[in-house]
């Protein structure tokens, strides 16, 4: 079986961005770890062969055991017994050969036990797990979950918690209830304070990722009288306590592996985590923005696995005496497939970089006062995080979409058999454009980031960056695209019409979405070792200009008045 990281140059290619120097020298205080941890890097090329190693035993084990067990723990899946779940054989193996590998609690402290990871690395095994099973990712990759912690808990609750996640225990977030999808103000888990300062949580939670995990994070209503989101607090539970069974098991279309719960707390005990008030307000769009970063992760590994598949049977699939990928109309939809999964991988390593950037300047401040140009430097960081995150999760997913219907289209009538993986593909990619917050939300969350100016800004850093002779002609053809949104965006602002603002605004995040990935490829083209992505670059520069062009029609030729002509009757 392939490793699926060494087979993949292009995410040794992302490790070592410059970027990386920064943010490993803040994630380690300079080193100084070294001190107490034997396995602690004494330097950046120490780091960097820290994580290009773990990183390789995260491709083994996906390669040699997740992808190998992910056709059987589709059709097995896991069942309730007793009110709690039963994972699929092949599920066990997996989550045995993480612990065994040590590839848990990857981004926490090592005095928890973690490695320490940045988030950057970390997002990259994402990435190669969801290849191997886009499913189990979400198990696994659930123990982010341990960031909230580590963020907001008390110093024994982080003792108590992230350890047990750094040794294998899993997560997960207990946030959606039958009345409370997207609008989480509407939660109505009732947690009640006891004398002995613990809490008592009852009511249900619904489609709850891993809901029978070892420990949760529940989202409940922590002050009575209250019914928006001031009134809820974050909780932990632990599954050793018990209160809390799994009603059932949803059957869903795709990621069958991961069970997705109906939970009833019955009086189960949990304990507060930070403060109360401040459960959506702060601590859940901490948690969501982390979740997003992870789908986005997610997404791109759907769409690695779509073209990989795509490709292979393009190449051995025989018609009117020669392989398919020899013909035009193939050969096309794989070149779109490639582009549109190394931008979207550009763009999910960006957004990454910089919520490392921010995210350490965080933690430091919590040991010492950051320096007047420090909060300066955190204070961007945090403003482009929030900008390339709902960007990188929205139009990832949408990309992964696209791209495992084009791997079916490739495949044709054996595409929609069982026989072949793209079946299961194609059904696992798309819920990643809804949990987490669907697409349209990932607008409403971008769309400020075009109105207040931060992807021009982005856009004018990029073009700033001096690239080599031969790719300027495709940088001027990405100016020229910054001039058509930026006209654009202003002819929007100028109509002060929100109604009609929130109309064209998916429009608008596509225009910045597409500039900022042409960029990124342009810059990834251009650094040492970086014409792997040549072909990619053209591409998707070409595919960019025609989806600019498309949007700048629509939005010049619209009347706000006609955005009528599209309210339901």
């Amino acid at each position: 079986m392939a490793n699926f990281y060494t087979d993949n140059p292009a995410l040794k290619h992302h490790l070592t961005h410059p970027m990386m120097e920064k943010i490993v020298e803040l994630k380690e205080r300079n080193y100084t770890d070294a001190e107490k941890y034997d396995y602690a890097p004494v330097d950046y090329a120490d780091a960097l062969d820290s994580y290009d190693r773990v990183l390789e035993i995260v491709g083994d084990v996906c390669g040699e055991t997740i992808a190998a067990n992910a056709e059987d723990v589709d059709h097995q899946g896991p069942k309730v017994v007793d009110g709690h779940v039963q994972y699929a054989d092949g599920t066990v193996a997996n989550l045995e050969a993480c612990r065994k590998a040590g590839l848990m609690g990857m981004a926490m402290p090592r005095r928890f036990g973690g490695l320490n990871f940045p988030i950057t690395p970390y997002i990259m095994a994402a990435d190669i797990v969801s290849r191997a099973d886009t499913g189990f990712e979400n198990l696994w990759g659930l123990q982010d979950c341990a960031e909230t912690i580590y963020e907001f808990a008390d110093e024994d609750q982080k003792q108590r918690f992230i350890t047990r996640v750094c040794q294998g225990d899993t997560m997960s977030m207990d946030l959606t209830e039958p009345d409370a999808g997207s609008d989480l103000q509407s939660v109505m888990l009732k947690a009640t304070e006891q004398p002995d300062g613990t809490w008592r949580l009852n009511g249900v939670k619904r489609f709850i990722t891993n809901g029978d995990s070892d420990i949760h994070l529940v989202l409940a209503r922590s002050e009575d009288g209250t019914k928006d989101g001031r009134g809820l607090s974050m909780f932990i539970y632990d599954k050793r306590d018990g209160g809390v069974t799994v009603r059932r098991i949803e059957n869903k279309m795709g990621i069958k592996g991961s069970p997705t719960c109906e939970l009833v707390y019955k009086n189960a005990k949990a304990e507060l985590c930070g403060s109360r008030r401040m459960g959506l307000i702060k601590y859940v769009m901490a948690l969501m923005n982390g979740a997003r970063l992870g789908i986005a992760a997610q997404s791109v590994g759907v769409s690695e696995l779509a073209y990989r598949e795509a490709l292979s049977y393009a190449r051995d699939r025989r018609q009117f005496g020669k392989a398919i990928i020899e013909f035009p109309a193939v050969y096309e939809m794989l070149a779109v497939m490639k582009a549109k999964l190394d931008a979207s991988r550009a763009l999910l390593y960006e957004t990454a970089r910089y919520v490392d950037l921010y995210k350490a300047y965080e933690d430091i401040a919590k040991e010492r006062t950051l320096s007047p140009d420090e909060r300066k430097e955190m204070k961007a960081y945090t403003r482009i995080a929030d900008a390339l995150t709902p960007m990188a999760k929205g139009l990832g997913s949408e990309y992964c979409n696209q791209n495992a219907y084009d791997c079916i289209q490739i495949h044709g009538g054996s595409g929609f058999m069982k026989d072949y993986a793209c079946e299961r593909l194609y059904r696992d990619a798309r819920i990643t454009s809804i949990y987490e917050g669907t697409t349209q939300l990932q607008v409403v969350a971008a769309i400020r980031h075009v109105t207040t100016g931060t992807y021009k800004q982005l856009m004018d850093q990029y073009a700033a960056v001096e690239v080599a002779e031969s790719l300027k002609p495709v940088r001027q053809t990405i100016m020229e695209l910054v001039k058509i949104y930026d006209d654009t965006v202003n002819k929007v602002n100028e109509v002060k019409d929100t109604t009609y603002l929130d109309f064209v605004a998916r429009r608008l995040v596509e225009m910045a979405g597409n500039i900022v990935m042409s960029f990124l490829l342009l810059t990834d083209t251009n650094r040492e070792g970086g014409e792997m992505f040549r072909r990619s670059l053209e591409v998707y520069v070409k595919m960019a200009q025609a989806e600019v062009m498309k949007h700048y029609d629509f939005i010049s030729n619209f009347r706000p008045e006609q955005v009528d002509l599209y309210k339901a009757d």
